[in-house]
């Protein structure tokens, strides 16, 4: 039977872990939706939309404060450059905006604050950690020739990139943290989420590089999130209870 601080500590893993999983599958199910028409084909969305949610979702669950810099500075470029540009926007163009100004807040947070190369080290972990889950996975569908729901597919992402990223985690922060530009980390990371974020605003306003319709494209995208939310949801859970169970001590890090 478990004790109550055992218990306690199992409920939070699962809400926090339960949490982030949700983040990271919404975000993965966009991205997966939005490379596809984007003219990627086979396994390219499957690679690029895990390695890039996970880079992001990993910035937020270790280095919050620096995410949560770029995420504020991706969404004000972004509506000011609606404001200005109005509906004839490029969606390129508007991704770069909130990158430079994810790059400029994340400067000025460097200057302010003090924290090593540290937030740029947990975000390529996980990118990392994306890189070699989006490659498991698309090599076994190749091989098995299966197809996935998005549910499955993001529960199944999700599960082994919060795995990864945790076994991983604490060697390969600490041997990157020695090479990587301590000045340069918070603005990069700020500016990869605020990207992300500009990328995210830019498609639900319907801005696209494409000729195509972008209510139809914009409608396919929100029919998966949902999915790819509670996918995640379930694999974040499961994979922080499966780690607090083996003796991870999650716990230590909320």
């Amino acid at each position: 039977m478990f004790t109550k601080d055992q218990l306690t500590t199992v409920v939070m893993t699962l809400f926090v872990w339960g949490f982030a999983g949700a983040l990271f599958g919404a975000l993965f199910a966009g991205l997966y939706q939005v490379l596809q028409m984007l003219g990627f084909i086979g396994w390219q969305p499957l690679i690029a939309a895990a390695a890039l949610a996970a880079m992001t979702t990993s910035a937020f669950y270790s280095a919050m404060p620096v995410a949560l810099v770029g995420a504020m500075a991706g969404v004000l470029a972004s509506i000011s450059y609606l404001i200005v540009i109005g509906q004839e926007i490029e969606l390129i163009t508007m991704i770069t905006t909130a990158g430079i100004f994810g790059m400029i807040a994340g400067g000025f947070y460097a200057w302010m604050m003090t924290g090593g190369s540290q937030s740029l080290a947990e975000a390529l972990t996980g990118l990392s950690s994306g890189l070699f889950a989006g490659i498991t996975l698309a090599l076994l569908l190749a091989v098995t020739e299966k197809h996935l729901s998005m549910f499955a597919l993001a529960a199944a992402v999700v599960a082994v990139v919060g795995s990864l990223f945790q076994i991983s985690e604490q060697w390969l922060v600490a041997r990157s943290m020695a090479w990587l530009p301590s000045k340069l980390s918070a603005p990069i990371v700020a500016g990869l989420v605020a990207t992300v974020v500009g990328a995210s605003i830019g498609i639900m306003d319907g801005a696209t590089a494409l000729n195509t319709n972008a209510q139809d494209m914009l409608g396919m995208v929100l029919h998966e999130v949902p999915h790819g939310l509670w996918g995640g949801l379930c694999g974040g859970a499961f994979a922080g209870l499966v780690l607090e169970l083996l003796g991870f001590h999650l716990e230590d890090r909320l």
